[in-house]
């Protein structure tokens, strides 16, 4: 693909366009790593550091406990796990026995589990203690073999062990595991199995195999199991690395709040961190006071999160007086920065002493996550920054493979080396979404609306299912958001079209008030004069909604399909009380 040229070659000198990346697997390229650096610390969770050397030693024995359990080369195996040592474990292992891990999140219901189980047809699971009484459901309706059950309490030190128990017997959420049941096993248990498997074969699987499947977000259409592969994983890790910019191998740490189960969380926080040495601090569970606590405690070098932690973080006092300058990254992706968000908390940076500011990105989970990122160097306000190394963009015209010129609106398509295989058993969809264009190279067609400037910066506008048309006008979201949102009474909003019979669309805002604004038509009517101001006529809410809180998806987006749902009941209940008087 090196013929292929995208303009900001001729910007950034320092930066290599053109990278090697590592042909082994996700596991061959963890014990590489273990190997390199055997007394350095890979993982810390909830007080416990895990080494290296430790980190291949417990994937060894996993692997072993999975080939006794009797999983097969390019099985799939379900991972329903948080950010714990036993998820990074078991999806390592798998990966070194040929096997394949798809991942989900634990806090899905019983019912997308079960769709989850469907589509992988797993005969194995493993899930946290907490999440067991979803599986006496689940397994009604899709039998597994084996139920591996693991606590939050296996990983810990003995000292914080006790104390986890304690605080989970007073809560009554221990559980207790019927031993008559053969199809569950602890996960002490579990590994003790190795014990039973002496030598067993490597994996003959190459690094261009699928390795993971992780689902896509869920937020618009049917929720597809998306194939990636070792090769994937890796090239990202290098990628990350090299836009990064100047990183000090010695002070890679991350603090790992986004989940294991999404293409950020796996593909960022853990696996290009252990992949090259670093140190992932596995956060199992968000919340503003804790992660603020480990900032402090910890001082991870790098933070990525998705714009709902920063702006959780710019919302509490956790952090007064901190000196944050031990940050050399933060990066933010999986949704839309604000751009009223992005000075609050580039100004938040500023008062804590960072010498950084936000690096937005861009991605999707058919290329595992970020694609391309704001520059080291230079910002420009919208911008999603530029495209990774080997990693190529282009802006088409909807629907077509037809490139637009500079500057001009379409389509956002790109190809390089972390592009998926494909979706599991949809090859309609796969077809529709990597197509092969006019100069022989297969392009991701992401379905989000974008623009290129003349020196190859990428602006995101909205993707193509949110765009509303109203009185025949395209209206973004989006656009609208960043606007309502920079008004002073404003935490945050949420913008949907509704149908309507005259106009097709008309535009709703749902809005959260700051601390210290109470809703009132008063407030209501300013936020209306200011939208006047700001926006155009054809575009103006005829609603404004006030909300404690958005709906957010299990990933930490805005669920804005929720809200169009809710207002879709709604707007039909009222026509049928119209008609019936």
């Amino acid at each position: 693909m090196s013929e292929l040229k995208t303009p900001w070659m001729e910007h950034y000198g320092d930066v290599q366009f053109h990278l090697e990346y590592p042909t082994t697997t996700l596991a061959g390229q963890i014990l590489k790593s273990a190997a390199e650096n055997p007394d350095k610390i890979a993982i810390s969770y909830m007080g416990k550091n895990i080494k290296y050397s430790e980190l291949a030693s417990r994937i060894q024995t996993t692997a072993k406990a999975f080939i006794a359990l009797g999983v097969k080369p390019d099985e799939m195996v379900t991972i329903c796990l948080p950010n714990c040592p036993q998820a990074v474990y078991a999806m390592y292992a798998l990966n070194l026995i040929g096997a394949i891990s798809s991942m989900i999140h634990p806090l899905s219901s019983e019912g997308e589990i079960v769709q989850y189980l469907d589509q992988v047809s797993s005969r194995f699971a493993i899930t946290l203690d907490l999440f067991k009484y979803k599986f006496d459901e689940v397994v009604k309706k899709h039998p597994l073999e084996k139920l591996i059950i693991a606590s939050a309490a296996d990983e810990l030190n003995p000292v914080v062990r006790v104390g986890v128990g304690a605080f989970m017997t007073i809560k009554k959420k221990r559980v207790h595991l019927d031993k008559s049941d053969s199809k569950i096993i602890s996960w002490p248990d579990f590994t003790r199995l190795a014990d039973t498997v002496g030598e067993y074969k490597k994996s003959e699987k190459t690094a261009y195999e699928t390795a993971v499947i992780l689902f896509s977000g869920g937020t618009t259409g049917t929720t597809k199991g998306i194939m990636l592969s070792s090769y994937n994983f890796n090239a990202l890790a290098y990628q990350t690395i090299e836009m990064a910019h100047d990183v000090d191998y010695s002070m890679l740490k991350v603090l790992a709040a986004m989940p294991i189960f999404h293409g950020f969380g796996l593909g960022i926080c853990i696996h290009t961190f252990l992949a090259l040495g670093g140190t992932s601090i596995l956060v199992p569970r968000f919340n503003v006071k804790s992660y603020a606590g480990l900032i402090k405690k910890k001082k991870p070098n790098y933070i990525a999160g998705v714009p709902t932690l920063y702006e959780a973080l710019t919302r509490t006092n956790y952090l007064d007086g901190v000196d944050l300058s031990f940050l050399k990254g933060v990066f933010s992706g999986g949704d839309t920065l604000p751009t009223e968000l992005k000075k609050r908390f580039d100004k938040y940076l500023d008062d804590h002493g960072s010498k950084v500011h936000v690096r937005e990105g861009y991605g999707t989970t058919e290329c595992v996550t970020a694609s391309c990122l704001t520059p080291y160097c230079e910002e420009r306000e919208g911008s999603i920054g530029l495209p990774f190394p080997d990693t190529y963009y282009k802006i088409c015209k909807p629907g077509t493979t037809e490139e637009v010129p500079y500057g001009e609106e379409g389509e956002i398509c790109l190809t390089g080396p972390t592009l998926m295989l494909g979706y599991l058993n949809n090859p309609k969809e796969t077809a529709d979404t990597l197509r092969r264009h006019e100069d022989g190279e297969t392009w991701l067609h992401t379905g989000d609306l974008g623009v290129m400037d003349k020196d190859g910066f990428i602006y995101f506008r909205q993707r193509l299912k949110r765009m509303i048309i109203t009185s025949g006008y395209n209206v973004y979201p989006s656009q609208l958001e960043n606007i309502i949102d920079a008004h002073p009474a404003v935490q945050m909003s949420c913008v949907i079209g509704v149908k309507d019979s005259y106009k097709m669309h008309k535009i709703k805002a749902f809005v959260v008030l700051k601390d210290g604004y109470v809703a009132s038509e008063d407030i209501r009517q300013q936020i209306y004069s200011y939208c006047k101001k700001n926006i155009a006529k054809y575009a103006m809410p005829y609603e404004i909604e006030f909300r404690d809180s958005l709906p957010k998806t299990l990933v930490g987006k805005i669920a804005y399909t929720v809200l169009e749902k809710e207002t879709e009941e709604k707007e039909k209940l009222k026509e049928e009380l119209k008609n019936n008087q």
